[in-house]
Formats: C-alpha cells, sequence, structure tokens
C-alpha cells in the first residue's frame, strides 16, 4: 500500500471513535499490550510525562513540548484527534512523523492487526511508540485520548503524571458524576510517581487524594501555588503575570496562545516544569519564556481561539463540551466585534441542549455537520437552536457555512467556528 492507501487501511479497517462513537472504544488495555509487546516494547525505552483532563490537555500538552524542545531535548508529542493530517498526531521537535514511517509499520503490524482486531486508537498508540524509541528521543509528551485508567496510552511509566482539570463530558463512558469521571482519570497515577492536579474542585480533590495515597504518589494541586495576578490581551499575545504564594515570586510571561482560558493551562504547565525541574531536567526560566512565545510555531498547535483572518475576523476554536463553550463565551465577551456569527457543528454523544443553552442569544448561527456518522444533522442542530431562541439556518458543510457568514459580516464583525474538533478540522483556509 502507498501512504493513501494505508492512511485508508487505518480509517476504515480498525474501529475508530471519531467515526462510531463508544462502540470503538476497547474496555482494557490487553490489545495495546500485546502491540507494543510485539515491537519489543518500545515504551520502556524513552521517558515520557503523562496528560490526561476534561479540557485543556491538548493544550498543555504542546506547552510543556515547547518547554523541552527550546530546552534542547529531542521531544516527541502524541495527541489526538488530528484536524487535517492524521501525522499531526505523532511529532518529534514539531516535525510530522514521516509518511513512509506510517506505511512501513502498518505493513509490518498487518499480521498483529488481523489477529486482534485493535482499535485506530490502539494501532496509533503503538506506532508513536515504536517511532518515540526508534528516533531515541529524550522525553515524549503523551496525550492520554479519553479518560485514562483504560486509555491505550496507560501503559508507560511517565516520570510524573498530569491531570488538567475535570468536567462532565463523555458520561456514556467515564460516568456521569464529576467523582466517577475524576476516578477514571486518576488511573494514570502511578505507583511512587508525583501527580499535578491543575485545578482544585471540592467534589474531586479527594478522589485524587485517595487513589494518590494508596499508590504513594505525591501529589500536587497546580492552583493552590501559582494564581494569576494579572492579565492583558492583545492581538498576537496574551501576557498573564503570574504569582507563586509560596515564594512569594511574580513573573510575566508572553504565551502566542491567545485564548483567556490558557491562563489555568499556564498554572499547570508552570508546577510540571518545576517538578521536573526537580528531577534533573534542565528548564530554565528562560527555556520557559521563550517556549510560551512560540508554543505555534514549535509544535504546530492549531484550533485554540486561532485566528485565521482579520476583517472580519474569522477564529477556529475546537471547544465542544460544557465547559469548552463557558470559556469560549468568556472569550467572546472580551473581544471587541460589531455583530457576532457562529458557526457550530457537534456530535450526538455531547449534551447538546446544555451546549445550546450556554451559547449567547444575540448572535447570527450557522447551523452545520462534520463528515462523520458521530455528527448530528446540522437540521436537527438548527431545530433545537431555533428552540431555545438561537436564529440562525443549517448549512451542509462547514465551508459553506462559513462562505455565508462571510456574505453576512462586515469588516468589524467576527465569526467564529466552534463545537467540534472535526468541524474546525474540515474548514478550508
Amino acid at each position: 500500500m502507498n501512504y493513501q492507501q494505508t492512511i485508508d487501511y487505518l480509517f476504515t479497517r480498525l474501529p475508530m471513535f471519531s467515526r462510531i462513537g463508544a462502540d470503538a472504544i476497547k474496555k482494557d488495555i490487553t490489545n495495546t499490550i500485546h502491540l507494543c509487546a510485539s515491537l519489543g516494547n518500545p515504551h520502556t525505552k524513552f521517558k515520557s510525562v503523562h496528560v490526561a483532563g476534561t479540557n485543556g490537555k491538548g493544550s498543555v500538552s504542546h506547552m510543556l513540548a515547547a518547554i523541552f524542545q527550546t530546552a534542547g531535548y529531542k521531544t516527541g508529542l502524541y495527541t489526538s484527534p488530528h484536524l487535517k493530517d492524521f501525522r499531526e498526531r505523532i511529532k518529534i521537535n514539531g516535525e510530522l512523523i514521516p509518511p513512509d514511517f506510517v506505511v512501513d509499520f502498518v505493513q509490518r503490524m498487518q499480521s498483529e492487526v488481523e489477529e486482534l482486531n485493535p482499535s485506530f486508537f490502539e494501532i496509533t498508540v503503538a506506532m508513536a511508540f515504536d517511532f518515540f524509541a526508534k528516533e531515541k528521543v529524550d522525553i515524549a509528551i503523551v496525550e492520554v485520548g479519553l479518560g485514562g485508567r483504560l486509555d491505550s496510552t496507560n501503559i508507560i511509566i511517565p516520570e510524573l503524571s498530569v491531570i488538567t482539570n475535570i468536567s462532565l463530558d463523555h458520561m456514556n463512558i467515564l460516568g456521569d458524576t464529576l467523582e466517577k469521571i475524576a476516578h477514571e482519570k486518576a488511573g494514570i497515577i502511578k505507583n511512587n510517581l508525583p501527580v499535578v492536579i491543575g485545578e482544585t474542585s471540592l467534589d474531586t480533590k479527594w478522589v485524587f487524594e485517595k487513589v494518590a495515597e494508596l499508590k504513594n504518589a505525591a501529589i500536587i494541586f497546580a492552583d493552590q501555588i501559582r494564581y494569576v495576578s494579572g492579565w492583558r490581551l492583545d492581538k498576537s499575545f496574551l501576557a498573564v503575570e503570574i504569582a507563586n504564594s509560596i515564594k512569594n515570586e511574580h513573573h510575566t510571561y508572553s504565551l502566542d496562545l491567545t485564548g483567556y482560558y490558557q491562563i489555568k493551562n499556564l498554572v499547570t504547565v508552570l508546577e510540571v516544569a518545576s517538578q521536573l525541574r526537580s528531577k534533573g531536567w534542565n528548564i530554565s526560566q528562560a527555556h520557559i519564556e521563550k517556549a510560551f512565545q512560540h508554543v505555534k510555531k514549535y509544535t504546530g498547535l492549531h484550533g485554540r481561539w486561532e485566528i485565521i483572518q482579520h476583517h472580519p475576523q474569522i477564529v477556529l476554536d475546537v471547544g465542544h463540551n460544557a465547559e469548552g463553550i463557558k470559556q469560549l463565551t468568556a472569550q467572546i465577551e472580551l473581544t471587541d466585534y460589531k455583530d457576532l456569527h457562529i458557526i457550530i457543528g457537534m456530535v450526538k454523544d455531547k449534551d447538546l441542549d446544555k451546549v445550546l443553552e450556554l451559547l449567547p442569544k444575540e448572535a447570527t448561527y450557522y447551523f452545520t455537520r462534520a463528515s462523520i456518522p458521530r455528527a448530528i444533522s446540522e437540521a436537527e442542530l438548527a431545530q433545537k437552536g431555533n428552540k431555545i431562541g438561537l436564529r440562525g439556518h443549517a448549512y451542509s458543510d462547514v465551508n459553506n457555512a462559513l462562505e455565508r457568514a462571510r456574505q453576512f459580516a462586515s469588516g468589524e464583525d467576527l465569526i467564529l467556528v466552534c463545537g467540534s474538533v472535526f468541524v474546525v478540522g474540515e474548514v478550508e483556509y
């Protein structure tokens, strides 16, 4: 198979969460263990940081990768899902995995695939670990796909674990309460290894503390050590002043990820960097400051309050659950514009009603869908939106919706595309 045939094989032959939803999820990590065993257990041949959480884990993973790259380490980065290109999932120092490696890996693993029938995610995790081991990375930042305890990535023994936050999402898989979801995320906490929790919540704090105690793992709540004492937003940078409540220190950081919600992620990343420094990693204050200024350049992060055009301002954001939409609406309130246009498409297994209720009523809506079976139809989404006072029409795909919004928008307006990673990924620009 050539590269395109290989990708088609992966997308169509293997159970894929983005296509079929919960039915693609394996209930244990047995397949990943078998796949990696057949590869000589590559995950044991490099050091790693494991990142879980409901929101923010992608941004945190990319920020950490940028810090390690700036400090001179050969840095692997595994994230999911991708926006445009499958190879975005697996990078070293910001460079995508080569097509030839993808083709060769799938050919080498075809007998195991036929025998085990792994999911798309399981084979992709094994591919990433094999690539990182063969390329001898110094460190790999590994983002959890979904949950933590039973996620395919959870075979690694990292330098430390990170859990950004907990909110209600994927409740059909992870549980219908914050405590149940926290328990699944806490499954990445390892024996005798530290864990950094990004946000403290009374609903979930005891869950993490209980698991950490059982595993003799040091637990650090990042927001109890540092807090945001001031911030300023301009067109290309988010300037954030961070105070350390223990050392009585203040530092200002310029971040090229301009979404206001990144200030929470910044606090998390700073504590992770501090913990890694104490474990012997050569990460200086200068490395951190430089990395934050160039996260997008160094790692290729997209879709986080990403401005792709001015006049009118067009923004892409992968926010897709209730907590993500809350953060987006807060960002909208901080943004100057004349009229607001929101292009939104969602998948069926989200809490649609809750998300729609959070959206601003004064916007003009363009209801659309991604080209995947899990997507809710544009007509049904429009009907639900119209019913609660979101005025707008349905469009067959996101680019039709975007073209229509451009026709209606003035140069001072804001056009936001959100609601699904897959909708954002289909925007042509």
